[in-house]
């Protein structure tokens, strides 16, 4: 499994071990939405043969759709597109900053908060 945190400046990413329990920060992509920023992802999807793609969606705390929400929407399309087969889900992101804050750690924030998105979805997955 492939999590990342899209942004416009930086999209944070962060990959599942083969038993799908740990998720590891690895290095953000900058500018994710340029064809060479979307490019390094799909490759990197690629090169780790995932499965799926999760990508955060960033709601506002009432839940609502934001501009940047929209933004998200529109790029995770983006990218389903050029990864087919392999699925792109998206998930609520929210407080994943935060917590990857508080936890810290050397990894980028967004790679951090990648990392939680990820372990968020592999214990829904676990049921």
């Amino acid at each position: 499994m492939l999590a990342l945190d899209y942004g416009s400046a930086r999209c944070g990413c962060a990959v599942s071990d083969p038993t799908g329990t740990l998720a590891s920060p690895l290095a953000p992509v900058l500018r994710p939405s340029t064809r060479k920023g979307v490019r390094r992802i799909v490759l990197l999807a690629e090169e780790l043969d995932v499965r799926t793609i999760v990508v955060g969606l960033p709601l506002s705390l009432s839940g609502a759709d934001s501009a940047q929400t929209t933004e998200t929407r529109q790029w995770a399309s983006r990218l389903g597109g050029l990864v087919a087969p392999t699925p792109v889900v998206l998930l609520d992101e929210r407080f994943t900053t935060k917590l990857a804050a508080a936890a810290g750690g050397k990894a980028s924030e967004d790679s951090r908060a990648a990392a939680v998105l990820l372990e968020d979805w592999l214990v829904r997955e676990r049921g």
